[in-house]
């Protein structure tokens, strides 16, 4: 395990840290198992009932982040899916993740993917290869059906917007609330003289979550902090170097869904 990988207080295990990052979709249903006080204990640190085989136990039955950690693990030599340089190589992004080659791993994704979505997600075929990368941004923005309808109304980007890993500095650390400032996604639908685009827009400023029966995934935070956020909730502190891994990954999506988008007009 890479010496920058290693578990620290500031550097969880992977189990916690997938802990961290999954919970607040599967608390809201979306993904995962139902119950999952696992998560739970974990993402807070609070052993012994999350136990190392009773998260990973969860963590296989997200059908969407398991499938891309099990491969990007096998694609980069390494055992554990769940080991925290593939943890945070999907999520958020390293050096792992950005040494892959996305057409290989696209290829391999699809193939295990379209047969399990069906006739639901037709669009899960090769013409999607070259937006393929490991990381829950392609998940988000190039496999999920919503940014395939963002002209029908302000929804489909809501979701993409809260399911998007995204940044954010900490202005104001409240008692269960935290304020904070960073980009958000916006749509501009385009003109017959101008294409459709979707990008990161200013700086917005807005509170969210951070704390769980009354214990935080994150100890400690105070402004200047910044923090991944998913589903508005607080589940990660980022240093400089992990913001802009997560930048480029997100960067990287938006560019290379920008031609689709401008034809769905």
């Amino acid at each position: 395990m890479p010496a920058s990988e290693q578990p620290t207080a500031e550097r969880p295990s992977g189990h916690r840290l997938f802990a961290q990052y999954a919970h607040a979709p599967n608390a809201l249903g979306y993904c995962g198992p139902t119950g999952s006080a696992a998560l739970v204990a974990a993402a807070t640190g609070s052993p012994p009932v999350a136990a190392a085989l009773e998260v990973a136990a969860v963590a296989q039955r997200f059908s969407g982040a398991w499938p891309y950690q099990r491969l990007l693990a096998a694609m980069a030599g390494v055992e554990d899916p769940l080991d925290p340089s593939v943890v945070r190589g999907y999520w958020t992004g390293n050096a792992m993740s950005a040494a892959i080659d996305r057409s290989e791993f696209g290829a391999r994704l699809i193939a295990e993917l379209a047969p399990q979505a069906g006739h639901y997600w037709t669009h899960l075929n090769q013409d999607l290869l070259p937006e393929a990368a490991p990381s829950h941004a392609f998940h988000v923005l190039g496999v999920y059906p919503w940014s395939r309808l963002l002209g029908v109304g302000p929804e489909p980007l809501g979701v993409l917007e809260s399911c998007r890993i995204a940044w954010a500095s900490v202005e104001e650390v409240l008692t269960d609330e935290l304020v904070v400032t960073g980009p958000q996604l916006e749509y501009d639908a385009g003109t017959d003289a101008a294409p459709a685009v979707l990008r990161l827009g200013r700086p917005m400023t807005r509170r969210i979550r951070y704390r769980l029966d009354g214990h935080p995934f994150v100890d400690d935070l105070a402004p200047g902090d910044t923090v991944a956020v998913h589903w508005d909730f607080a589940c990660d502190r980022l240093t400089a170097d992990q913001v802009s891994s997560l930048v480029a990954q997100t960067t990287h999506q938006l560019t290379a869904m920008a031609p689709r988008v401008a034809g769905q007009r």
